[in-house]
């Protein structure tokens, strides 16, 4: 399957650095999302474990309209 798309990329110049930042961007993603999660504080993850079982009176669900 990747020679039928890879044979299109032979006459580009400089289409080897896309990879590269790819892989740089998920990286940088993936570090500044783990930081956040580890900075955190502890009451925050308990009101957003209890996010899916809190009751929302508000919605059209709940109301049947």
């Amino acid at each position: 399957m990747l020679k039928f798309i890879s044979h299109n990329f032979d006459g580009m110049d400089g289409v080897e650095i896309y990879p590269i930042i790819s892989l740089v961007l998920f990286f940088i993603v993936f570090v500044t999302m783990f930081i956040i999660v580890i900075k955190m504080p502890k009451n925050t993850y308990d009101e957003i474990s209890q996010l899916p079982l809190e009751n929302d009176t508000n919605s059209k669900e709940n109301n049947h309209e």
